[in-house]
């Protein structure tokens, strides 16, 4: 299908500019014409003029719809209505992709559509969960507090990310310094040494044959290298895509010293606090048990969590899938067994959530402090090898003249 730019006035008078993908220009003309537009122009799109999204990952991240949320929930308390709080939340958000759905479903809302049901055609934007609460919101009349919950799980979330990418980032970036130097080294310091080398009648060292046979291949053959690593990259994208690719690279992630309990942490205090959210609304606890599935990013804990959803509905305690598992500490399955037994599972849940989230930033701060020794000490091995290789040579010729 082609794409097409649009110019249309909406039923309120105000200029209403977009893309629409379609077979012919009728096409978009009878679309906005049902949408409730009148068309001013229809401009088919090239190459130059096509709207470019370029989208890594998810384009909507947390704490996005925890700013959505807030705002929503403030503009409804002051007594605007869903329709009109829409339209100001389009006008102030700043990604394109969120200001084109929430147009989308201001619309839809306008027709008598619900809210709820208006996003979910959007479920790309607005997650599961989300739509959810507002749906238990709108049932039960208190849309702003079930907004409120769910700004601050986004505003947890969000957190709970941060950290782990701040317990990512700093060896990536070193790693990636490291391999940098290595290459400058080999590709451009070495080789002006080579020439003095290949004039001294001594024997050259082991290490420094292996760094100038490392230099030699650098210079001439590195496109080996990169068909290596794009070989690499290839393979594990297509291992992951194996029937059980997947789950054998989610168990080696939950075994990985040091990161693999960061993990499990890090899922236990989601798994908490999306089920304390969700229940405080209203929503039974299968259905919150698959929501709290899908946020899942390992596929085994996700399984898990799916067969705990049968269990429960078969009318067996959340605590003892989870237990029987193996995964999740007993913390957490200990805690919901608690909250069974006394009826507070809410609170319970909220309790161990808070607990996790700690534990997720006392484990940053400590594998943080781990990696940094560590990661400078391997690069200083890796560039010390270098500068001895080059200067071995060198004392080797020294020690051949104080013997003459």
């Amino acid at each position: 299908m082609a794409s097409f730019s649009y110019l249309a006035i909406d039923s309120k008078g105000k200029e209403r500019k977009g893309a629409m993908e379609a077979t012919n220009e009728d096409k978009v003309n009878a679309s906005l014409r049902a949408s409730g537009f009148i068309p001013i122009s229809i401009i088919p799109q090239n190459v130059l003029t096509r709207d470019i999204n370029i989208n890594i990952g998810n384009p909507i991240k947390p704490r996005d719809l925890s700013a959505f949320c807030r705002q929503f929930c403030s503009i409804l308390a002051a007594g605007v209505s869903i329709t009109s709080s829409l339209h100001m939340l389009e006008e102030q958000t700043e990604k394109k992709v969120m200001k084109k759905a929430i147009a989308v479903v201001r619309d839809d809302v306008e027709r008598g559509e619900t809210l709820a049901d208006a996003m979910r055609r959007h479920d790309k934007i607005f997650p599961p969960i989300l739509i959810n609460m507002i749906e238990a919101g709108e049932s039960s009349g208190s849309l702003e507090s079930s907004l409120e919950r769910i700004a601050i799980h986004f505003e947890k979330e969000a957190k709970m990310k941060a950290l782990m990418k701040k317990a990512m980032i700093y060896p990536i970036v070193v790693a990636c310094v490291a391999v940098v130097v290595v290459i400058i080294m080999l590709s451009y310091v070495i080789p002006k040494f080579l020439t003095m080398f290949s004039q001294m009648n001594v024997t050259m060292p082991l290490p420094t044959r292996m760094v100038i046979a490392m230099s030699d291949f650098m210079q001439h053959k590195w496109y080996v290298v990169v068909l290596i690593i794009a070989g690499i990259i290839a393979g594990f994208r297509g291992f992951a895509t194996l029937p059980n690719g997947e789950k054998i690279l989610a168990d080696i992630a939950l075994k990985m010293p040091l990161f693999g309990k960061l993990k499990k942490k890090n899922a236990c205090a989601r798994l908490a606090r999306t089920l304390s959210t969700l229940l405080q609304s209203g929503i039974s606890l299968i259905d919150a048990i698959e929501i709290a599935a899908r946020t899942m990013d390992n596929v085994i804990i996700k399984q898990v969590l799916m067969e705990a959803r049968e269990e429960v509905a078969r009318g067996i305690p959340l605590s003892l899938p989870l237990k029987e598992s193996e995964i999740f500490p007993p913390m957490i399955y200990q805690m919901i067994h608690i909250g069974e037994e006394t009826g507070n599972l809410e609170d319970m849940l909220d309790c161990v959530a808070d607990y996790f989230e700690e534990e997720v930033e006392m484990a940053t701060e400590s594998l943080t402090a781990v990696l940094e020794p560590l990661i400078i000490v391997v690069l200083a091995v890796i560039v010390g090898f270098l500068v001895i290789s080059i200067m071995l040579p060198m004392v080797t010729m020294y020690k051949g003249m104080d013997n003459l």
